[in-house]
């Protein structure tokens, strides 16, 4: 079984900057597509970034250059680093994994607890 556990969310002003991170762990024989979703209350939940194990990146269009995704592979984790936030950022932000696991090359497909971000003044 493989776990994903997300840190990073709280409370910021417009236009302030937050790091979400995301670590994976388990008996994990690879990791590949490590990405971020978001929902907001009353909406559907979203793709914020998607970032693939060889550093391809995925946004949503409405991302538009204000978050950066990133990993680090030697520690299974995915970072989203998120600035010019707007209160409409505001949601409960989601780390999503896929892969294979240990010693069974089986398939996984994990989901984070979620962590709430809040942008208000």
């Amino acid at each position: 079984q493989v776990h994903l556990a997300e840190s990073g969310g709280g409370l910021v002003q417009p236009g302030g900057s937050l790091r979400l991170s995301c670590a994976a762990s388990g008996s994990i024989f690879a990791v590949n597509a490590m990405g971020w979703y978001r929902q907001a209350p009353g909406k559907q939940r979203e793709v914020v970034a998607i970032i693939g194990s060889d550093g391809s990146t995925y946004y949503g269009n409405w991302v538009k250059g204000r978050f950066t995704i990133s990993r680090d592979n030697a520690k299974n984790t995915v970072y989203l680093q998120m600035d010019s936030l707007k209160p409409e950022d505001t949601a409960v932000y989601y780390c999503n994994a896929d892969g294979a696991t240990s010693p069974d090359r089986r398939e996984f497909n994990s989901w984070g607890q979620g962590t709430q971000v809040t942008v208000s003044s």
